[in-house]
């Protein structure tokens, strides 16, 4: 799929881990509004829910796309999502986490995928953990998401094989 683009163009991808059939057009809807351009989603059962349904959307758009689709989705109850973005010369990349319980994650992302964590951050949290107000290690799992991926993990790997999608550096 090809979006008008405006800005700074990167890609990304948009993996719906599970929705129920009700919401499946609306985050199609929700997504090509974003993305400007209608969205190829082929939707598959996702075996770890009953009922529900899994895709992967690959998009090219401009920089900041990633947070636009989070945006657009975010507090759909019954919905479980992640959406990242390649890093530009001139941006970072970034991932969104989404699931009903835990609600919205943000990392920005360097260019193999890893979780850059802006150095306030670290530093806010070596005070509260110098004040006893929360332990390095919670600190640390928060800050990298580790209760997203948890929650998400089985969604991720439930269906047998499901396509994979390679990212593909933007020059």
């Amino acid at each position: 799929m090809t979006t008008a683009i405006q800005g700074v163009p990167t890609r990304g991808v948009l993996f719906v881990h599970s929705a129920p059939s009700a919401l499946l057009p609306h985050v199609e809807w929700a997504a090509s509004g974003v993305l400007g351009a209608p969205v190829d989603a082929a939707w598959v059962p996702q075996p770890a829910q009953q009922g529900t349904y899994r895709c992967e959307i690959s998009w090219l758009a401009a920089a900041g796309s990633a947070a636009k689709v989070a945006s657009a989705m975010r507090g759909w109850e019954q919905l479980r999502f992640e959406v990242s973005e390649e890093p530009t010369a001139s941006t970072e990349g970034a991932r969104f986490s989404y699931t009903p319980t835990l609600g919205i994650f943000h990392a920005m992302t360097g260019l193999h995928g890893d979780v850059l964590i802006p150095e306030d951050r670290i530093k806010a949290f070596m005070v509260k953990a110098a004040r006893g107000e929360i332990t390095m290690e919670a600190a640390l799992e928060g800050l990298l998401g580790a209760k997203w991926d948890a929650e998400l993990e089985p969604f991720r790997h439930a269906g047998d094989g499901a396509p994979v999608r390679w990212l593909h550096q933007v020059v």
